[in-house]
């Protein structure tokens, strides 16, 4: 645990601001000192956890600020292992995506675009 009289904000970490803060505080995360204990991965699965809709640009952009690199910064093979690591953590997260088709469906339903069960 860090003391809070000597805690970093998490919109310290490079390429992270208010709304970062925002989505981590939802997630339990309150500073930059836990965000870096974690590491990317824990992180961002707690963000999942917490109802974040995964973005990969988000999750890349999450890793470069740690490593203390621009957010633009990721590029070609070092990207496509970044999304594959991305995929892998979002894969128990599909929960979100069932309910989401769900609400389509059942919009889609009510405006009588396709017949409700």
């Amino acid at each position: 645990m860090t003391d809070s009289a000597t805690a970093s904000p998490v919109s310290s970490i490079p390429n992270l601001g208010p709304a970062s803060e925002i989505a981590f505080a939802k997630a339990g995360i309150t500073t930059a000192e836990e965000i870096y204990a974690l590491g990317p991965d824990e992180a961002y699965r707690r963000l999942l956890a917490s109802g974040t809709r995964p973005h990969f640009i988000g999750y890349y952009v999450l890793v470069m600020g740690l490593q203390g690199r621009p957010w633009n910064d990721c590029k070609g093979e070092e990207k496509k292992a970044l999304r594959k690591r991305f995929d892998a953590l979002c894969a128990g997260f599909n929960g979100s995506d069932a309910k989401l088709r769900a609400d389509l469906e059942q919009a889609l339903s009510f405006f009588g675009v396709v017949k409700g069960s």
